[in-house]
């Protein structure tokens, strides 16, 4: 593990980089009810029988992993440009965090009709994004063959999530090839424009065409392309769950759908959606759960995932599991792309994500009665200066505090880990690293809290007959002892 210097930072430097009305919302006594329901939500007493050995001996308890989710995504999997680069990269997985997001975004994921790209190619090499002069012009950037981030996941030992099977945005979701398979003369009043940097369909609306007609006429109007709509759809989600049912912990199975929602568009027995995207499956979030549910293992968990926190998504999500979905997680976005907001946040200027609006905001989707996985967060270092890593650092700091300390809280997934390696219109400087794999402020500050505020380490002594209890946050330990004979033992246990 590549060790990092942590850089000095003055109190006043934070004190110039954060002014006293954002300070008074985080004030002391803020803070110590965050540790306090830290301790009550994140902590659990254990007792552990251990072997005759270990009678009346100090016993050595030591935390080895977290149940609850630290994760990111693993979309610039060895797409770095060398190879030091992508070993720092790598090395984050097991380490840092312990969950990877693993993208399966169709439109890139089977570039070529009928050719998923689940095997490796050699434009998925090292090799290749070593010598690739402009990696952000490929089709394929930040998507990477799945199979290889799968077995390299496996092999670290840590929780994968795929994101995501069913979703409607033309850009990054639907192929092109299967926009292009609708009737030509919808698609020639859709508008629809190349991306020249990598010629992706840039317009998400394949929807104007449709403004005049209902989605019983849209099906009507073209017969052909909704059957290979629907049937693609669902052939999708088998297909991957067919070749990583057993292997990837969790799935985003349907994204960003309670706006649709929210507008009556997802009609019972309808073949298709009226979506604001575009035409899209009947019913489009029912299906994609109930097809999900049929062929991927009980033990795998589905998710519904939105940036849209709000009365649709609780109802949606209600109205779903009412008519018989399994629901196992909600996903919550939560994007500070705009540089300009972070700097109004640091200067009290703007509540979004203060305490208020986070508990807020949590309390109405917990409403549902699922855990809450804060799927993609990006907090944008302003101004990528010095004084921009001391506002991203702490308002992340913040932030995962709170989160952490939320009852119906199961994780946190960090978006783009290495600065520059966004999506087109995501901020350059939202990493927790430099396009260089060096590391900033923020890096320091997520792993101070994983690794030693949240970190569990003490001493206990076992009893007569060997049993030891302690409390701790909740995760895998490993308990050593020195036996009388003077051998080392250890045993490793779930604190749950």
């Amino acid at each position: 593990m590549t060790e990092y210097r942590k850089p000095n930072v003055s109190q006043a430097e934070i004190n110039e980089a954060f002014d006293p009305a954002y300070r008074e919302q985080w004030n002391d006594k803020l803070q110590r009810q965050i540790d306090a329901d830290i301790e009550k939500n994140r902590k659990a007493e254990g007792e552990f029988s251990l072997p005759a050995s270990a009678a009346g001996r100090e016993i050595q308890v030591e935390q080895l992993s977290h149940d609850f989710i630290f994760g990111a995504h693993i979309f610039n999997f060895d797409q770095l440009g060398t190879d030091e680069r992508n070993r720092r990269y790598k090395e984050l997985y097991g380490t840092l965090f312990n969950s990877a997001t693993i993208a399966f975004y169709w439109k890139q994921l089977e570039l070529e009709e009928g050719h998923p790209r689940f095997r490796p190619e050699y434009r998925d090499s090292a090799d290749f994004w070593n010598h690739c002069p402009n990696p952000n012009s490929q089709p394929h950037w930040r998507r990477p063959a799945t199979d290889p981030v799968v077995e390299f996941c496996r092999s670290k030992g840590i929780r994968l999530h795929g994101h995501t099977l069913v979703w409607g945005n033309n850009r990054w979701q639907i192929p092109d090839w299967l926009i292009g398979r609708m009737p030509l003369h919808f698609l020639k009043k859709a508008n629809l424009e190349q991306n020249p940097s990598d010629g992706t369909l840039e317009c998400q609306a394949t929807a104007y065409p449709f403004e005049e007609m209902s989605a019983d006429e849209m099906a009507e109007a073209m017969p052909e392309y909704t059957t290979l709509l629907n049937v693609l759809t669902a052939k999708r989600i088998m297909e991957i769950a067919v070749r990583y049912g057993d292997k990837i912990d969790s799935w985003d199975v349907a994204n960003e759908s309670a706006a649709d929602f929210g507008k009556g568009r997802m009609v019972p027995g309808s073949k298709l959606c009226k979506s604001w995207y575009g035409p899209m499956p009947g019913d489009y979030t029912y299906r994609a759960f109930k097809i999900a549910e049929s062929v991927f293992p009980e033990k795998a968990k589905l998710n519904i995932n939105d940036y849209n926190l709000s009365e649709d998504y609780l109802q949606q999500v209600c109205d779903l599991r009412r008519r018989g979905c399994k629901i196992d997680i909600m996903g919550a976005q939560m994007h500070l792309f705009d540089p300009q907001i972070c700097l109004n946040i640091a200067s009290g200027k703007d509540l979004r994500q203060s305490p208020e609006t986070v508990r807020r905001t949590m309390e109405l989707i917990g409403k549902a009665g699922l855990p809450i996985h804060l799927s993609e967060i990006t907090i944008t270092s302003p101004g990528g200066d010095r004084r921009g890593e001391i506002i991203q650092a702490g308002i992340s700091r913040n932030l995962y505090r709170l989160w952490f300390s939320l009852a119906p809280m199961m994780g946190i997934t960090w978006w783009n880990v290495v600065d520059g390696c966004g999506a087109p219109g995501e901020p350059a400087i939202s990493g927790l690293f430099t396009r260089d794999m060096e590391p900033k402020l923020s890096y320091f500050a997520l792993n101070d809290l994983i690794h030693h505020e949240w970190h569990t380490s003490l001493s206990c002594r076992a009893d007569r007959e060997g049993k030891v209890g302690f409390r701790g946050f909740r995760g895998r330990y490993r308990l050593s002892w020195t036996s009388a004979e003077g051998k080392a033992e250890s045993m490793e246990c779930h604190l749950k």
